[in-house]
């Protein structure tokens, strides 16, 4: 008798589309341009594109950077983000006095999943000022925010909590902020992703709740998000890629006078760099000569059946977490409202 394996609980789960887009091998086109050391990435998912990458079709901007610690650097990716935001929000072609709910998704109790309430405490709130018929200055638009919490502490879902609010003050936008999941330890804290796709609470890490989107709000959501954290198995898998790309680099420059080790810029001279199959089955044996899809699968395969594919951030997170809400709220702000 044939038995059929489903994999499927052992695929990489990722909230990125960029990701996806590499682990999947895809040439899906794209829009790039650099400006300040900040990579902005453009795609639009089409119905093909959309069951390949097993994400919902529409348009994703992803912004890449290197810190967000640093004030210099920070104010050039809150510039950046703002700008692609509003670009995002005028691709709606909403009404001049629109009106918006922003969504602070995630637990406010755990640090990692904590940006979306941090980014509600930093927002413009406005909307009391026209209930209670205040005169509101030029430029500041009616905005209301709520954190609905985790499912797990309310025990309605968040959906749920968001459409009741949406069918009672009837804003014409919702923005949902929302901490992510990715398949790559590179981008972890180093890129925020935008989509007028909205969003899955907790997919990335296999804890999917109801989508929150035009599908079910009736209309449009704007989901803003950032990788906060990676599973255990994407942090095996990429040490053995950097280990293979490290070994190609020593190879190719252990002759040289001098080998220079660098953070700042050690990751961009490996990169590219790859061992021949030939060096890696040497190196690793028969796991060395698998594919990456099959290397992925297989550590996945085995934390995950020893319940050791535990989900992890860096250590800096609190301190990371209060700089990114910030770029998020200001981005928000200045794109909802005429501050200047």
């Amino acid at each position: 008798m044939n038995h059929e394996i489903d994999l499927k609980k052992y695929d990489i789960r990722s909230d990125l589309v960029l990701d996806s887009i590499e682990n999947n091998r895809s040439n899906i086109k794209s829009d790039i341009y650099e400006k300040d050391g900040i990579k902005v990435t453009m795609v639009d998912v089409d119905r093909d594109n959309s069951s390949l990458l097993n994400k919902k079709e529409g348009k994703y901007i992803t912004i890449e950077f290197d810190d967000v610690t640093d004030s210099g650097n920070r104010d050039k990716v809150k510039d950046i983000f703002t700008s692609e935001l509003k670009t995002m929000i005028d691709s709606l072609k909403l009404k001049k006095d629109y009106t918006a709910l922003v969504i602070g998704l995630g637990n406010e109790k755990s640090t990692p999943d904590s940006l979306g309430p941090k980014v509600i405490q930093n927002t413009l709130i406005t909307r009391y000022l026209y209930v209670l018929g205040e005169n509101v200055s030029d430029g500041i638009r009616s905005v209301s925010g709520i954190s609905p919490g985790v499912m797990a502490d309310t025990g309605i879902e968040t959906v749920d909590i968001i459409s009741s609010v949406v069918e009672r003050i009837k804003p014409d936008i919702v923005i949902a902020v929302d901490a992510l999941a990715a398949s790559s330890i590179t981008r972890i804290n180093k890129s925020i992703q935008i989509t007028d796709t909205g969003i899955h609470p907790g997919s990335g890490v296999g804890n999917m709740r109801k989508e929150i989107s035009f599908d079910t709000l009736c209309i449009p959501v704007i989901a803003i998000g950032v990788p906060t954290v990676v599973s255990s198995s994407i942090i095996v898998y990429d040490t053995i890629d950097f280990l293979f790309k490290h070994i190609s680099y020593i190879k190719d420059n252990q002759n040289k006078n001098k080998l220079i080790y660098s953070r700042n810029d050690y990751y961009d001279k490996i990169k590219d760099r790859d061992l021949s199959n030939k060096e890696r089955g040497e190196l690793a044996g028969l796991f060395g000569t698998l594919s990456e899809e099959e290397k992925r699968g297989l550590i996945n395969e085995v934390l995950d059946s020893l319940s050791y594919n535990f989900i992890v951030t860096p250590k800096e997170i609190d301190f990371i977490i209060d700089k990114l809400a910030i770029v998020i709220s200001s981005g928000i702000n200045n794109s909802l409202h005429k501050l200047v």
